[in-house]
């Protein structure tokens, strides 16, 4: 993807970016577009802080810098600006430890064009410390949603949102790269050095294929605080989000929290009531505050319209759903072993004599009931 030009107003808004905390309530009122320069100068020229940090940073250098590194910034007005960032504002700081508000811009780095892959964008989200079972749900749920044909035949494909971290957030990057689906990591620390190492290999993957994108400057180490500060950012970007596994004190459900306060969909994964990574889902669903899904298909269904209504899965039929109540009574009064003749049958199933032969008639048509030689009705048990 060409990255738009730097020019004086990328460059300000960017620099304004870089000195202000993710989420932070130093940026009370984001510059209109064009002022980005004049806000600039009132932050370098103030003497707090916020502005003894701006006055040490050099953006003409910067920005070489992340040109190096092949970091674009997107800001409000680009066409790869998704214009479900601007609901933020409708959310209150005071209910998320005063963090919010909509970002000045993103960092990113990858091929995916961020406002068009967020416009069928689902966020899979959970525990860090997942189980087996939670990081199998994720690869799959990711896997199916990311890649064309589930189940049910669905065309409809989804960019699979999370945050890169252990656990339930790599499992679900995993198995939408495995599906060949597009993938959008958002990180809480600056796109210099993906976090955490550990799952080095696949984020500089998502690098590669997908998205990598971040609310701090590159060079910014991850703090709690820009932990919570990026859960927001995927709430924004998601259509809806999963959870898969979370403790009662996990991070997954501050983004369901963002969700919820956006009217978004937030939806959960039941587990074992036993663990206690099924603490959150369940809480969730408890509580109303999340429908329960079960797989890919589910969540299709639940994040409808965007695709026609799936057809439900098949029930297996049994041979005696297609009698009327009469004719099932006969079936249910013949013995399982033996035999019974028509009188005593009509009174097993409280029904006439003349009802009890025609449903013996209808039965045996099927291949339900046997006539044997002595005039007496028993079950066949194969038609």
């Amino acid at each position: 993807m060409n990255p738009t030009p730097w020019d004086e107003e990328r460059i300000n808004r960017a620099a304004l970016a870089a000195v202000h905390d993710p989420g932070s309530l130093d940026l009370d009122r984001p510059p209109e577009p064009g002022a980005a320069a004049r806000r600039w100068e009132e932050v370098r020229s103030a003497d707090t802080a916020l502005g003894r940090r701006a006055r040490a940073l050099d953006p003409e250098r910067l920005v070489e810098g992340w040109v190096r590194l092949g970091v674009r910034f997107i800001m409000p007005g680009d066409v790869e600006w998704p214009s479900s960032l601007s609901e933020l504002t409708r959310c209150d700081r005071l209910d998320h430890q005063g963090l919010g508000g909509v970002p000045l811009g993103l960092w990113a780095r990858g091929p995916l064009d961020l406002a068009e892959s967020c416009d069928t964008a689902v966020a899979v989200v959970g525990a860090r410390a997942a189980t087996a079972y939670g990081q199998d749900v994720a690869v799959e749920l990711a896997h199916d949603l990311a890649r064309p044909g589930g189940r049910r035949g669905s065309q409809q494909t989804w960019t699979i949102l999370s945050g890169g971290a252990y656990g339930i957030d790599i499992a679900a990057h995993r198995g939408a790269l495995t599906a060949g689906g597009r993938t959008i990591c958002v990180q809480a620390g600056g796109l210099d050095e993906l976090y955490p190492r550990g799952n080095g290999a696949v984020l500089e993957r998502i690098v590669d294929e997908g998205l990598v994108i971040s609310e701090a400057a590159p060079g910014s180490h991850p703090t709690r605080p820009g932990f919570l500060a990026r859960n927001r950012i995927i709430a924004a970007l998601a259509g809806g989000t999963v959870i898969v596994e979370a403790a009662a004190r996990s991070g997954a459900l501050s983004t369901a929290n963002w969700a919820s306060d956006m009217y978004r969909q937030v939806l959960a994964v039941p587990g074992p009531v036993t663990s206690s990574r099924s603490v959150g889902p369940h809480s969730l669903i408890r509580d109303h505050r999340a429908d329960l899904v079960r797989d890919a298909d589910d969540v299709r269904e639940a994040l409808g319209p965007m695709q026609p209504e799936l057809p439900r899965e098949p029930v297996p039929e049994h041979r005696t759903d297609a009698l009327n109540p009469e004719v099932l009574r006969v079936h249910e009064a013949l013995p399982s072993r033996g035999a019974m003749g028509v009188e005593e049958l009509s009174r097993a199933a409280l029904v006439s004599l003349t009802d009890c032969l025609l449903a013996l008639q209808e039965l045996e048509d099927r291949g339900m009931a046997r006539y044997g030689a002595d005039g007496r009705w028993s079950v066949r048990l194969h038609g």
